[in-house]
């Protein structure tokens, strides 16, 4: 069963994390903690039961409570459902970006950082090159990186 936790608003990573590390330490049928996409100041718990849940989340700090009813079936394939980037980015890549600041500008991709879905790049045509740390969705690929063998 899928239990919605409500935790503080921005710290939904930092409480899964938290939680995930609890999670190898006591004996709870804890199952998976999910960080979803666009759900501000929720997490979802999948567990046996929802005892279990409230055991675990009790006196936690940015946990809040959870709702009383667990999702269904459906509720929960929807979020669930894999949203493929058009493009993966790679070490290496060339990628204009799309929006934000440096919208229209192109840059090479130094570093990507799957588990925050951040990227850092060094913008190209520019006098001094400073490295830039920004969310993947920011950007698209328009070149990818030769592969080394």
């Amino acid at each position: 069963m899928y239990f919605v936790v409500k935790v503080t608003s921005g710290q939904e990573r930092i409480a899964a994390n938290m939680l995930q590390n609890k999670a190898s330490k006591v004996d709870l049928p804890i199952y998976s903690i999910m960080v979803m996409e666009g759900m501000r100041g929720y997490i979802i718990i999948e567990a046996e039961d929802e005892l279990s849940v409230r055991q675990f989340i009790t006196r936690e700090h940015n946990v809040k409570g959870m709702l009383n009813k667990p999702l269904v079936d459906e509720e929960i394939n929807k979020l669930i459902q894999v949203r493929k980037f058009a493009q993966d980015i790679e070490k290496g890549d060339t990628v204009e970006f799309t929006s934000g600041p440096f919208k229209g500008y192109k840059a090479k991709v130094l570093k990507v950082d799957d588990l925050k879905s951040d990227i850092t790049v060094e913008l190209q045509d520019v006098v001094v090159p400073i490295p830039i740390t920004t969310k993947m969705n920011t950007a698209k690929v328009i070149q990818k990186a030769e592969k080394q063998e």
